[in-house]
């Protein structure tokens, strides 16, 4: 009876387990990148000009042309890890819809150069900003000393008028 419930127990443990890792795979396909340009949650592909790739969004890699093939990667290949993809224009492929964007590269690199900008472009979801303190600008912090500073002087004030008597 013990054995039962043991097996009963690790069964239920096991489908718990493989429901929430398939949850978790789900939620993550597809999504559209934080460098993404905002209002594209639906679109396939990006083309990246600087850098004459794509970035297939549905399967969460980019696809550049490398050693005489395209290759599909999750990285970025090594001459481009520092490129900024939130600053970095994308061109949203919204007339292809295939598993091989880079059979129209010829087109897109003549129509969309190095250095092309389209229309201006927010992230999907702003960059993240690290080492900046609202509280450093915080204009309360100066009406402190401010009103400590008014508080000294009507004490002083009022001592000079006692030395004076």
């Amino acid at each position: 009876m013990k054995t039962i419930k043991l097996a009963i127990a690790g069964l239920f443990l096991m489908v718990a387990n493989a429901t929430q890792a398939q949850v978790s795979i789900n939620v993550n396909i597809g999504t559209p990148p934080a460098w993404g340009p905002a209002g594209y949650s639906e679109m396939e592909y990006y083309y990246l000009p600087d850098i004459e790739a794509y970035y297939d969004v549905r399967a969460a890699q980019f696809i550049y042309y490398a050693r005489g093939k395209w290759v599909r990667t999750t990285y970025l290949p090594r001459q481009y890890r520092n490129y900024d993809l939130y600053g970095g224009y994308k061109v949203v492929l919204t007339d292809y819809h295939g598993r091989t964007p880079y059979t129209y590269f010829d087109r897109h690199r003549v129509k969309y150069y190095k250095g092309y900008h389209g229309a201006p472009q927010r992230p999907y979801k702003p960059r993240p900003v690290y080492g900046y303190s609202e509280r450093r600008y915080d204009k309360r912090d100066h009406k402190h000393y401010d009103k400590h500073d008014k508080h000294h002087d009507r004490h002083d004030d009022h001592d000079h008028g006692r030395g004076r008597r």
